[in-house]
């Protein structure tokens, strides 16, 4: 594990606990004010056949069970991307209001490491828009409204006593492609760490589309995201000398760029699913959404070195040791 130590405050496992409480509270109140969104609760299952489980990148086990009472098999979420679409036609939201969910969700085949965990919490949210709204334009709009109220959380952590983090709200937009122009002969994260560590908040735009390169800048499931209007948030994470993903989120897909995207990722199947049929007759509404990490926010403004200092998860014995060593305290 590589930490720049003179930019890592050590901290106590109380303060940690009530820093984690204050951004909590509070990012949720700047964001919902932000966005015009209401808080909902959400599942944490679903069924298969429902069509509303994430595939991610498509590779991803999930969890499931069946269950005693009439062996129906459930699935723990991997996250609510479609749930919250489904949402917004059941609470009967208007345009330009939207909803938000604490999400709470399990990825088996996550990797291990400083920013990740198989434990994932969210602050998912989702917002009807319209036609018009499909656009380069509005997408940023609304990135540049989140950035604000992360902005918002850094500057009250410092009325708390916590001055050490700052967040730049200057947002540097790029698209996959222009980024692989710029440095062509870098891998995707490499890309992302040098523009990054450059401009300290950028929103990487156009992911899941195969790149000049032959290769997609990530890998993203078809049936969400239009591929053309989402992207990835990420800010310099001084402590660990890295680019971190805090948000993925993008206008959703209409009938058109579903029956497009599933066609190029070769998944026409899902199209039998309920949740694909409500888009290809137009009964869901038009949205922008994505998901905020909860334990990624707090570790990037709390500047902490490792994901397990702000959230209770699984460690291997290596990574408990590497943290040992290095005197690092996971939760």
């Amino acid at each position: 594990m590589k930490i720049v130590e003179e930019k890592y405050i050590r901290l106590d496992v109380l303060e940690k606990q009530n820093y984690i409480k204050i951004i909590k509270d509070n990012f949720e109140k700047y964001l919902s004010k932000q966005l015009d969104l209401t808080r909902v609760s959400a599942p944490i299952l679903v069924t298969k056949e429902s069509g509303l489980q994430d595939d991610l990148s498509g590779t991803e086990r999930k969890v499931a069970f069946d269950i005693l009472k009439d062996g129906a098999t459930l699935e723990i979420v991997q996250s609510l991307a479609k749930w919250k679409r489904m949402a917004l036609k059941k609470y009967n939201l208007k345009t330009h209001k939207g909803l938000y969910t604490d999400m709470l969700a399990i990825r088996r085949d996550d990797k291990i490491d400083e920013i990740h965990s198989i434990y994932v919490d969210q602050w998912d949210w989702e917002k009807v828009i319209t036609k018009e709204d499909r656009t380069f334009d509005y997408l940023k709009n609304t990135v540049k409204q989140i950035v604000k109220a992360i902005k918002q959380t850094s500057k009250l952590l410092k009325t708390k006593g916590f001055t050490y983090v700052d967040i730049c709200e200057k947002v540097y937009f790029i698209t996959s492609q222009q980024l692989l122009d710029m440095y062509p002969t870098k891998s995707a994260k490499e890309r992302e760490y040098e523009i990054t560590k450059k401009y300290k908040t950028v929103f990487i735009m156009q992911i899941g589309d195969i790149l000049s390169n032959g290769y997609p800048h990530d890998l993203r499931a078809p049936d969400y995201d239009d591929w053309g209007l989402n992207g990835d948030l990420l800010f310099y994470h001084e402590v660990l000398d890295i680019a971190l993903e805090v948000s993925s989120m993008g206008i959703r897909v209409d009938k058109e760029t579903l029956l497009s995207q599933t066609k190029k990722s070769n998944t026409g199947e899902r199209l039998s699913y309920d949740f694909h049929k409500s888009i290809l007759r137009k009964q869901l509404p038009l949205s922008i959404g994505g998901g905020i990490g909860q334990s990624r926010l707090c570790q990037l403004l709390l500047g902490r070195a490792h994901i397990g200092e702000v959230q209770v998860s699984y460690w291997d014995k290596k990574t408990l040791d590497e943290c040992k060593n290095a005197r690092i305290e996971l939760l």
